[in-house]
């Protein structure tokens, strides 16, 4: 009688090398995690390099550095001395609230900074800013006192017919 040899439920054990394949196979099984990796890496670079210019395209078109925009907000005026249409002379103290405002992602800081007030290009009064700094996407209020004079009347024909009118168009800039 022919004795059964009964079935195995588990399978061999490793050989003793511990390589359950041949030379050939695990040659082709590191070719193919070296493929994986290199792939992989690959990935990686791409995503960097797309990721580098969704950050460049973003920091070009929004975030780009804007000039905090200066505007005389509202202004009143005290010991107002207007001159006759003949011999045109104009001074007064003007109190005036300045609007520094920053368009910028992030903070604006100015150091003592002189505003110039002009009448027709000539220089009629200037005030002094202190050192401060506008917070980002905001507009900062300043109040200031100016002396305007223009007195010399050959320096600017025009006074006395913008007096006469009750005309009087000026301009500031901040330096």
């Amino acid at each position: 009688m022919t004795e059964k040899q009964p079935q195995l439920a588990y399978p061999m054990a490793p050989p003793a090398n511990g390589y359950s394949r041949s030379d050939a196979e695990a040659g082709a099984a590191r070719e193919q995690r070296k493929k994986k990796r290199t792939k992989c890496l690959l990935y990686i670079v791409l995503f960097a390099i797309f990721q580098a210019g969704v950050i460049a395209i973003f920091a070009v078109t929004i975030m780009k550095v804007r000039t905090p925009r200066f505007r005389v907000r509202s202004a009143t005026f005290e010991n107002i001395n207007a001159g006759s249409p003949a011999s045109p002379a104009f001074s007064a103290r003007m109190n005036a609230e300045l609007g520094v405002k920053n368009a910028n992602f992030g903070r604006y800081k100015y150091r003592n900074t002189t505003v110039v007030f002009f009448y027709r290009g000539t220089p009629v009064g200037q005030a002094i800013l202190q050192n401060s700094r506008v917070n980002w996407r905001a507009t900062k209020k300043i109040d200031v006192a100016v002396d305007l004079n223009l007195g010399n009347a050959a320096a600017n024909s025009q006074l006395g017919s913008d007096l006469s009118a009750g005309l009087c168009r000026s301009r500031a800039r901040l330096e």
